[in-house]
């Protein structure tokens, strides 16, 4: 077998360097995974082969490049999004580079693309009216639609992120006393999460309503398998968009399943709870991650500006300034 043929790679990088040597969690799998997915799709599209026919020799410095720039333009997706893909890749050519020594210059190109630089911007959460709005939109008349209340109920009471919420099985839910539901985070770490009673209740009814095995997902797709993170994406924009009528303010956002995330820190915040216990609850290593829900939000700053003391200072007399220092400065 040619030992660069794709294919043969992949497997091989997926079985023996992930899964058997390093161990990776199931959550930088599924990364990987949906990475190579959108690569094989974008190099099938470019060179005209189907992705069981592909060359290693076919991914290229150029073509990564290339489907860098789809991932941003096309697809619309952060430089975040761009970067964690490229990580991928990256991990991907690091295993070829010790399997196949003859391609070392073709894995040297591509390892030397770089990470883009991001702006870290303001956080998008949404208020307690769109919250609600949101987990209203959906008709819960049909299957789907009280599936993706449920769903949206329990996303933004709880804070999981889109792995952690599609990967929940219905072992996962604990509705007894102390309801709540298990999780595992980044790092392979449990983490546990409170439910509210309202919460519970409609979880109550979904599972009664929609019987079946422990190991089965907690919120199946169609098919009854688990949902794919575009599927989340695309099931949370139907229903901003459905919310956005009665509720006007959302159509000025751009609503991820993360912002869902942000909406539950910031409610936790903006109810009094201490910084270190809203880490905890969404998992962070440290508290340094979750201050940026500090600067969220306007109203926290206007409470503390309150609080202040005027400096007493009195303002000084306007003079102008030199003409060539103005110039200098507008530049």
């Amino acid at each position: 077998m040619n030992t660069s043929h794709l294919p043969a790679l992949v497997q091989r990088f997926f079985t023996q360097r992930l899964l058997e040597q390093q161990g990776v969690s199931p959550h930088t799998v599924a990364s990987y995974r949906d990475t190579f997915r959108l690569l094989l799709a974008f190099a099938t599209k470019e060179t005209g082969r189907t992705p069981a026919k592909l060359m290693l020799e076919d991914l290229d410095m150029l073509l990564i490049e290339r489907f860098l720039r789809y991932l941003e333009r096309e697809r619309g997706n952060s430089i975040r999004t761009r970067n964690t893909r490229l990580a991928g890749v990256h991990a991907f050519f690091q295993f070829v580079a010790v399997q196949e020594p003859a391609l070392g210059l073709q894995c040297q190109r591509i390892l030397a693309i770089p990470a883009k630089r991001c702006e870290h911007g303001s956080v998008e959460f949404l208020t307690e009216e769109e919250a609600s709005a949101l987990i209203a939109s959906p008709d819960t008349r049909t299957w789907i639609g009280n599936r993706d209340r449920t769903l949206l109920l329990v996303a933004i009471q709880t804070g999981l992120r889109s792995s952690e919420l599609r990967a929940l099985r219905r072992h996962d839910v604990v509705l007894g006393t102390g309801a709540h539901v298990r999780c595992f985070g980044k790092g392979r770490k449990m983490r546990c999460t409170p439910l509210r009673p309202d919460v519970v209740a409609i979880l109550n009814d979904w599972l009664r309503r929609h019987s079946g095995q422990p190991d089965d997902p907690l919120f199946p797709s169609s098919r009854g398998s688990l949902m794919s993170a575009d599927a989340l994406q695309k099931l949370v924009s139907k229903h901003v968009a459905t919310a956005s009528i009665v509720c006007p303010t959302l159509k000025e956002k751009t609503v991820t399943p993360h912002t869902l995330r942000h909406a539950a820190a910031m409610n936790l915040l903006m109810h009094g709870v201490d910084l270190s216990v809203i880490a905890l609850w969404l998992g962070h290593e440290s508290t340094e991650t979750t201050q940026i829900y500090l600067h969220a939000d306007m109203g926290l700053k206007e409470r503390a500006l309150a609080h202040t003391n005027p400096s007493g200072a009195i303002p000084a007399r306007y003079k102008p300034s030199d003409p060539l220092l103005t110039f200098l400065e507008s530049l």
